[in-house]
């Protein structure tokens, strides 16, 4: 039995239909800044230096960087904390940046400013490439893992369906990092496992739920099967990603700098990924030819075997 007004049920089989195919666009842009800009690689991967220092008093990122300009190669990123009175430094791996480990002492003297040394690192690029690596396996692994998870769980086209889902959050995410040159480090990649399981756990709510009315509607119409699984858990996705967007928000302007880009990276993880859960997943398997009546088709077909 149809819960919905006709009406209101082919608007929402129109808006899931359109909102595919706005994915699909979203998910080109974002691998066409990948191909064509990069990843932005910080200091984690890239290997270098990390010279982190305060001063008395607050200056602006133009001045502080035209002062750093006469001590420090072209290739170095100028980040601040606390209203312009801790600064940090990055320096890539290369023969003129090891000057790094005495230049702070040389631009205390002649700037003018009154500099606290506060913390100075060396990762060097073959670190920096395990690290590229063993993350790429993290990544790896976990994809794998949910592909066994979710071929045994669900039928192919529900299962498609999370799977396109889930490419598609990463992708959106990764496009953003490429479009606008963030640093991409070892906690966006932390962030990226963690939208994974999210994205995974609202895919896996609503096409257990399209199984589940499959299993026990006489519904013929697979547009109302769908579209009744979104109603019955669209409340509980939007209090769940609602909260836990409060939760990142807090993050991203209390936490500071150093984990400014996690909780962009996750921000808009948790934001793509609700609207995956309806636009994808639940619409994918809807594309690749999924029947209303495929459960009973399924259970006739094992009552008949000898």
């Amino acid at each position: 039995m149809n819960n919905l007004p006709f009406k209101q049920t082919e608007t929402l089989s129109k808006f899931r239909v359109v909102s595919f195919y706005c994915a699909a666009a979203f998910v080109l842009f974002s691998l066409l800044g990948l191909f064509n800009n990069g990843l932005n690689f910080g200091l984690d991967f890239t290997g270098g230096y990390l010279t982190e220092f305060s001063i008395e008093k607050p200056i602006t990122q133009n001045k502080m960087e035209t002062l750093l300009t006469s001590y420090l190669p072209d290739s170095f990123q100028l980040s601040s904390a606390e209203n312009g009175t801790h600064w940090s430094v990055q320096q890539a791996d290369d023969d003129i940046s090891l000057k790094g480990k005495t230049w702070l002492t040389d631009f205390s003297e002649k700037s003018g400013l009154t500099i606290t040394p506060q913390d100075a690192i060396y990762i060097g690029s073959q670190v920096g490439e395990e690290l590229i690596n063993q993350g790429g396996l993290a990544l790896l692994a976990s994809v794998i893992v949910i592909l066994l998870y979710l071929s045994l769980r669900f039928e192919w086209r529900l299962a498609a369906g999370s799977v396109i889902a889930l490419f598609h959050d990463v992708s959106i995410v990764l496009g953003i990092f490429a479009w606008f040159d963030l640093s991409f480090d070892l906690t966006i990649l932390a962030s990226l496992l963690a939208i994974i399981g999210y994205s995974l756990n609202d895919s896996i709510i609503v096409g257990d739920k399209i199984r589940e009315i499959m299993k026990r509607n006489k519904e013929t119409n697979i547009d109302s099967i769908i579209n009744l699984a979104i109603k019955a858990t669209i409340v509980r996705t939007l209090i769940t990603s609602g909260t836990t967007l409060a939760t990142i928000l807090s993050i991203w302007f209390f936490a500071g700098e150093s984990l400014a880009g996690f909780s962009i990276a996750l921000f808009f993880g948790v934001l793509v990924g609700t609207f995956s859960s309806i636009a994808i997943s639940a619409t994918a398997p809807q594309l690749l030819g999924l029947t209303a009546d495929y459960y009973q088709r399924k259970e006739d077909e094992v009552c008949q075997l000898p």
